[in-house]
């Protein structure tokens, strides 16, 4: 009945037999009769069908929301299984700079979830020296950070993209109508860094001598919370490169002495952390830029 049930699943979800035999590698046909049977197993219309459409029954709506909840539980109830046979050895530590504001590293997420069900996935994230020093004393597997230090011997050093540095700024400010911005012209707005408080002195170290920001810095524990300073009119922060999918924040192009400024980002692990999955994980992520 599982099977049945997916295939169930996957008819309501695309609205379309056809689709949904593509997405479940079998006939049009087939997938039919597998819901008839369904139906017959349990004594009642799921669809109502009319020529080539159809439309949930009242039962085929609630049977549809139960399934949904009881499929999630046992594809989680068999991977937690699988974990447990092995002793939970399959778990990925996974870091990540918390004031990234793309959706490479989420996708990447999704994908390697998908694509490896068995492992476990833990995922933490902190500034650079932050996530740097969880990788260094064996608390993640694996960082993705931007590069601020020479690459070392000591570590698998994967060059995943050189992002161009853009500013987020209100789009309400006469500044979003520019179509590029210095960071001399920056030394009057307060730049926003996301930073927790023992790192912040760091982090403005850090922006004044690589990105020559003058400006006064305002620290925010998270992504949200720098967003909707930004949208208050509180001030900018740098960000990558491209379009950003937030209500009334602008992304404007930062240059340094007629050059735009771009930030380097990778992917590293220990030489002598031999987990299989750690190359898997990086290799999807080095795919999504």
């Amino acid at each position: 009945m599982l099977k049945q049930i997916k295939y169930f699943q996957s008819v309501v979800k695309n609205n379309s037999f056809s689709v949904a035999a593509e997405e479940c590698f079998i006939s049009q046909s087939a997938i039919s009769q597998q819901i008839q049977s369904l139906e017959r197993e349990l004594g009642v219309m799921l669809l109502q069908r009319e020529n080539r459409k159809f439309t949930l029954t009242p039962a085929g709506e609630y049977f549809y929301k139960k399934s949904l909840l009881i499929t999630a539980d046992l594809d989680r109830l068999c991977r937690e299984t699988v974990r447990v046979s092995r002793g939970g050895e399959d778990t990925l530590r996974v870091g990540y700079l918390k004031s990234y504001g793309g959706n490479e590293f989420q996708k990447a997420v999704a994908q390697f979830t998908e694509e490896h069900p068995e492992v476990t996935l833990d995922i933490k994230n902190g500034t650079h020296e932050e996530i740097y020093n969880m990788l260094r004393l064996g608390g993640i597997d694996l960082a993705m950070n931007d590069q601020r230090r020479a690459f070392s011997d000591e570590y698998v050093n994967e060059l995943l993209a050189e992002i161009p540095c853009c500013i987020e700024i209100s789009s309400r400010s006469p500044i979003a109508q520019l179509k590029e911005i210095s960071v001399y012209d920056l030394r009057n707005t307060p730049c926003i860094l996301i930073s927790s408080k023992n790192q912040f002195e760091h982090e403005q170290t850090h922006y004044r001598e690589i990105y020559g920001i003058e400006s006064e810095f305002l620290a925010a524990e998270n992504l949200e919370e720098a967003r909707l300073m930004i949208i208050g009119g509180n001030g900018f922060m740098p960000a990558e490169g491209g379009d950003v999918d937030q209500y009334a924040i602008t992304r404007v192009p930062l240059i340094r002495n007629d050059r735009p400024v771009r930030t380097r980002y990778g992917a590293f692990w220990k030489v002598d952390n031999t987990k299989k999955c750690i190359s898997d994980f990086a290799e999807i992520l080095k795919a999504q830029f």
